[in-house]
């Protein structure tokens, strides 16, 4: 039967082992400032994806991506001692673009509140460009 509490706190102590390990184990300079953001396991607990942000830019992702592959065995044996279950499952690393994402998002709602302000300010000095009543109204008995 499937566990999926079990997989998702199974995934919460494979990012924090992961972000230990990574200390531990990776030496090298190159390695930028890597934060693992989210771990999903699948529910046979065979396999983990781990999903990672680099700060700086699209160079220092590649090269810290490189940099993570090469070390991924390390990584996994490292976190496979300290999980303490029968088979360690095994780990993907998955460059996360939610923070890229959100970003763009977030810039996306300032351009729009931007061109609202614009908009309300020529709202603002508008007439209309025809009648000031432009609607057909009914004929009364006194017309």
């Amino acid at each position: 039967m499937v566990d999926h509490a079990r997989a998702r706190r199974l995934g919460e102590r494979i990012k924090v082992l992961a972000a230990e390990a990574m200390e531990k184990v990776v030496k090298d300079p190159d390695l930028g400032f890597v934060t693992i953001t989210d771990v999903r396991v699948s529910p046979d607990l065979s396999q983990a994806k781990l999903y990672f942000t680099v700060f700086g830019s699209a160079e220092d992702l590649e090269v810290s991506k490189d940099i993570l592959e090469s070390h991924k065995g390390k990584l996994r044996s490292e976190i496979g001692r300290h999980l303490g279950i029968r088979i360690t499952p095994s780990i993907e690393f998955i460059n996360d673009e939610v923070p890229v994402a959100a970003g763009a998002m977030a810039d996306l709602l300032a351009e729009a509140k931007r061109r609202d302000a614009e908009l309300e300010k020529i709202a603002k000095n508008a007439a209309p460009a025809g009648d000031a009543d432009p609607y057909i109204k009914p004929k009364t008995s006194e017309d």
